[in-house]
C-alpha cells in the first residue's frame, strides 16, 4: 500500500542506556484518511463526482473536436450537385456540433437566409449549453471542498480543546492527537480535492471555447456556401 513518508518518533523509545534512538513509524495514506472523520466520507463523495464530471466532459469534447477535414468541401458539394438528402445523411454521420449545425442549415434549405442562420445560431446555443451541462457542479466542488475541508479543521481543533479541558491537570498529548489528526486530514483532503477540481473546471472551460470559435466559424462558412450558387 501507499505511505507517506511522514516520519513520527515515539517518545517511549527515544532514550536507551547507550544513547539515545529513534523508532520510526510510517503513517498509511488510508490510516490518515480514516482520522478525518466523517467529513472524508464527504470529500470522498464529492471526489468522486468532480472526476466523473470531468471524465464525460473530457470524452464528449474529444469527439466534439473530432471532425473530418474533408466535410465542409464534401457537404458543399453535394449541396452544389442538390443532393440534400445525401448531404443530411453525412452530417449525421459525423454526429459533431459542428455537423449539427450544417444539418439544421441544410434542412432549412429553400427558406430566407435570415431564418436559416437563425435556426443555426439556435442549435448552436443548444449544443453549447449541453457542453457546459455540469460545469457549475465542477465549479462548486472547487470552491466547496476547501471550505468543508476548514470545517472539518475547526470541528477537529474543538475536539481536541473539549479533551484538553475534560483531562484537567492530567494533560496528555495522546489526549489531543485525535482532533488534532482530524483538523489537519480534513484540511489537506479539502484542498487536494478543491485543486483537482479548479484546474479540471479551467481546462473543459478552455475546450469549449475552442468548440465555440469552431461552431462560430462553421456558421459563417455554412452561410457564404448558400450564396455561392447564386453568385455563380
Amino acid at each position: 500500500m501507499l505511505s507517506f513518508l511522514l516520519q513520527v518518533p515515539e517518545a517511549a523509545e527515544a532514550v536507551a542506556a547507550a544513547g539515545e534512538t529513534v523508532v520510526e513509524q510510517k503513517i498509511r495514506l488510508l490510516d490518515m484518511a480514516m482520522k478525518g472523520g466523517w467529513i472524508m466520507i464527504v470529500l470522498l463523495i464529492l471526489s468522486v463526482c468532480a472526476v466523473y464530471i470531468f471524465s464525460k466532459k473530457a470524452v464528449m469534447l474529444h469527439k466534439a473536436t473530432k471532425v473530418d477535414r474533408n466535410f465542409n468541401l464534401e457537404v458543399r458539394d453535394l449541396i452544389h450537385e442538390g443532393k440534400i438528402k445525401q448531404a443530411t445523411a453525412l452530417c449525421q454521420k459525423q454526429n459533431s456540433p459542428v455537423a449539427r449545425l450544417y444539418e439544421k442549415g441544410i434542412e432549412r434549405i429553400g427558406r430566407p437566409l435570415q431564418d436559416i442562420q437563425t435556426a443555426v445560431e439556435n442549435t448552436g446555443n443548444i449544443e453549447v449549453a449541453r457542453l457546459e451541462k455540469g460545469l457549475p457542479m465542477l465549479a462548486t466542488i472547487a470552491g466547496g471542498a476547501p471550505m468543508i475541508g476548514f470545517l472539518g479543521t475547526v470541528t477537529g481543533m474543538i475536539k481536541a480543546f473539549f479533551d484538553m479541558a475534560n483531562a484537567g491537570n492530567n494533560i496528555d498529548i495522546s489526549l489531543l492527537s485525535s482532533g488534532i489528526y482530524e483538523a489537519m486530514v480534513t484540511t489537506v483532503g479539502g484542498l487536494l480535492v478543491g485543486i483537482i477540481a479548479y484546474f479540471g473546471y479551467n481546462w473543459l472551460t478552455s475546450r469549449i471555447s475552442d468548440v465555440v470559435f469552431k461552431m462560430e466559424n462553421a456558421t459563417v462558412e455554412f452561410m457564404d456556401l448558400l450564396n455561392e450558387p447564386s453568385e455563380k
